[in-house]
């Protein structure tokens, strides 16, 4: 994978018809900043944050809430020799989540938040703003000046700046950590999957107190219908079941929280003693390494007269704590498709408040089928629960690793103090997993076969969504070659506007050439797409698009560039297509505008590069024959802010040529979206070489063919008809 060096420094030894390009298309930093500062943070009321505090019961706290119906099942699945082990192990998980959830997750990790989005993603995101490590360089300076893409500087001799040009020196060190984000994500996933399992098969299990000559296979079935009835109400987003589960939580809460006091106070206070870490150590003096072993079950807590109301509510939070993982789930497969690490699957914005909120309909039926797999195929908690902690440990080791670099380089931590964390984390959760290791055979196998399949999907796809967009980069169509053709493009100006779809965002891409070369004619204005999603959670709709000509006008082609975040979704209406005309036709007129500028403030900053491109510009009648030279020495800078014109009050003097070449610019436009509007969508077929290793043939020419064939096309996600759709195929080999 070629670095943002490498390409700077291959642009420089081009020679003139770099500078020939660079030119005719220059990037957006102007219009860029003209739309800072135009969004502004949403303010949440103290209702809503209460609102919200209440619905993270049942989303959230429901995982761990409902630990008791299986941590101790787990810590002892033998029997119980001595109530003092009891106490020894109450005492670990007392300290396992002092030390875990709330010194580290509450009071560091939760501080380390995308603009409240959390995740390996979203940390994933904030290292990427911070230090070129993103493994497809399709970064533009001008995303930096998004009000999302916040982000801070360092000293040139502090440790944070050598961590940062460490990182970015090679492409190993990128990859490497991308694939450490990777296996963390997957691993939630598998989270995602066993804890719906373990915890509705632990409730389920209950029935067999009333009943202890029930057959296991009834609880089966009972743990089965439970989880088809969950997976089935995702479709109702996590807004409508977070405030149908809350509820059920805080009961659930409330009932274990009164039985523990009422038990307390009526059987035996001794147990209070748990809360003095003499115990742990008693604890293991007396199980050696059955108490080592044990620790596979602690892990899990992290995560009686009253029989029946009991097991309905514990049945009913297992559901709830099933809730949060799947939730999780969902988030992060968006995060991953949206940074290029996951086939493009459907994805549904379930709350019009709230971006996070999303359902994945083809993930949640694959997470239903594995969930009820692992439950039927298992059948008792045990070996669902080492597979459970397995996965939990993995994912906390993941994190501390990803949380030594945000200390460093978004925190600004020294060194020390980011080395102690990862020290004492490390001690602590490495302990975990040594402990959860005995049990790999035990079940502790499956998740580390769920997540390496996931893994291998994600790694196959990244590496085929690289290659295709550095195939873009390199084979992109000189300026020089499409002046060369001449205002009609050497073909036929046919009535209408053609959206050329590309993953460049500056450039002439491939397809273009190749499309115009295969067939006799063009539509009379051709605009080229680039969809691109960024290391940030939202782009704010008033900076979404970033729209500029190319060429001269009478050349009729613009480029407009609309940004997405990792939890941003395209709408499935023509709210896309009838933004990105409104975008074009305001650049239009404010083009004219800018034109005619005089002294205004507000475009003074712009005035001497108007004046030097505005002789060029009102030359709609280039010749062809005009030579490289002229056309290197002239600046045809014509980029604008797309700004609304209710928000700026520039001094404006517009002459009446200006005027009239704006009306029929913009009449000419108009005519043009009336005639009827083609989508072009290049359609790159990824081939290995044949004398490719036998790895790479599998890898690309059967999955990465596979998960393309099975993905949603891109003229789903933009809602492109059929009629007005068309394809244009090419093929390379890698």
């Amino acid at each position: 994978m070629a670095s943002g060096m490498e390409i700077d420094e291959e642009h420089e030894t081009k020679g003139s018809m770099w500078v020939l390009d660079q030119k005719l298309d220059q990037p957006m930093d102007e219009e860029a900043g003209r739309l800072r500062n135009m969004y502004r943070e949403k303010k949440f009321s103290s209702i809503l944050l209460l609102r919200l505090a209440f619905q993270s019961l049942g989303v959230v706290y429901g995982d761990l809430g409902t630990s008791p119906l299986y941590v101790f099942y787990n810590t002892f699945p033998k029997k119980i020799d001595d109530p003092e082990d009891v106490i020894g192990a109450l005492s670990l998980i007392i300290y396992s989540l002092t030390l875990i959830p709330l010194l580290k997750y509450v009071f560091i990790v939760c501080r380390a938040n995308d603009n409240g989005q959390g995740g390996t993603f979203a940390l994933y995101s904030l290292l990427c703003r911070h230090a070129k490590v993103k493994t497809i360089p399709n970064q533009h300076r001008t995303d930096e000046e998004l009000t999302t893409y916040s982000r801070s500087t360092f000293n040139e001799n502090s440790f944070a700046e050598k961590t940062k040009k460490w990182l970015e020196a090679q492409d190993l060190r990128k990859n490497a950590l991308l694939l450490l984000v990777l296996a963390g994500t997957c691993m939630v996933i598998g989270d995602g999957i066993l804890t719906p399992a373990i915890s509705v098969l632990s409730a389920s299990g209950g029935i067999k107190v009333n009943n202890p000559k029930m057959e296991n296979g009834m609880v089966v079935l009972v743990a089965v219908v439970i989880l088809v009835g969950l997976f089935s109400m995702q479709h109702y987003g996590t807004d409508k079941v977070g405030w149908l589960f809350a509820p059920i939580v805080l009961l659930w809460f409330l009932l274990i929280g009164g039985i523990g006091i009422f038990n307390i106070w009526k059987y035996d206070s001794s147990v209070l003693r748990a809360f003095s870490p003499v115990h742990i150590y008693r604890y293991f003096r007396r199980q050696k390494r059955d108490g080592w072993s044990s620790l596979g079950g602690i892990m899990l807590s992290i995560t009686e007269s009253i029989y029946w109301p009991t097991f309905i509510i514990a049945t009913l939070a297992a559901v709830v704590a099933s809730q949060a993982t799947i939730s999780a789930s969902f988030s992060l497969i968006k995060q991953a498709v949206a940074l290029g690490c996951f086939p493009r699957v459907k994805v549904v914005h379930t709350s019009k408040n709230f971006l996070g909120q999303v359902y994945i309909p083809d993930m949640n039926w694959i997470l239903m089928i594995l969930c009820i797999a692992v439950t039927v195929g298992f059948k008792n908690q045990i070996q669902i629960g080492n597979a459970y902690g397995t996965a939990v440990v993995i994912v906390m080791l993941t994190t501390t690793l990803l949380m030594m670099l945000i200390m460093l380089l978004v925190w600004h931590c020294h060194w020390i103090l980011a080395l102690i964390f990862t020290i004492l984390s490390l001690v602590v959760e490495g302990t975990y997993f040594s402990a959860v290791l005995l049990k790999v055979d035990q079940g502790g196998w499956v998740p580390l076969v769920i997540a390496g399949a996931f893994l291998g999907i994600m790694v196959v796809w990244h590496y085929g969504t690289v290659k295709r967009y550095e195939f873009e980069m390199h084979s992109k169509v000189s300026m020089a070659w499409v002046l060369g053709l001449g205002p009609s493009l050497g073909l036929v100006r046919v009535p209408g506007i053609g959206l050329v779809y590309t993953e460049l965002a500056s450039g002439v891409p491939r397809i273009f050439s190749h499309f115009i070369t295969n067939l006799p004619a063009i539509h009379s204005a051709v605009v080229f797409v680039c969809v691109k999603y960024l290391p940030v959670y939202t782009v704010p709709e008033d900076e979404r698009f970033l729209v500029k000509r190319i060429g001269p006008k009478s050349f009729h082609m613009f480029r407009c560039v609309a940004r997405y975040g990792y939890k941003d979704l395209h709408r499935k209406d023509d709210d896309f297509e009838k933004k990105l005309f409104d975008n074009l036709f305001l650049f239009v007129r404010l083009e004219s505008m800018m034109e005619g500028c005089s002294d205004s403030d507000e475009y003074s900053l712009y005035g001497q590069q108007t004046q030097q491109s505005r002789d060029f510009l009102l030359k709609d009648n280039l010749n062809t024959s005009t030579s490289v030279a002229d056309l290197t020495i002239s600046s045809v800078d014509s980029i604008v802010p797309v700004k609304s014109p209710l928000n700026a009050t520039p001094t404006v003097s517009s002459g009446p040529e200006s005027s009239q070449t704006e009306v029929d610019e913009l009449e000419f436009l108009n005519s043009c979206r009336e005639a009827g509007v083609v989508h072009i969508l290049g359609n790159t077929i990824v081939r290995a070489r044949r004398d490719s290793r036998f790895y790479k043939k599998i890898a690309i020419d059967y999955v990465y063919a596979f998960l393309r064939k099975i993905c949603r096309e891109n003229s789903a996600i933009f809602n492109v008809p059929h009629e007005s759709l068309l394809n244009v195929g090419q093929i390379f080999y890698v």
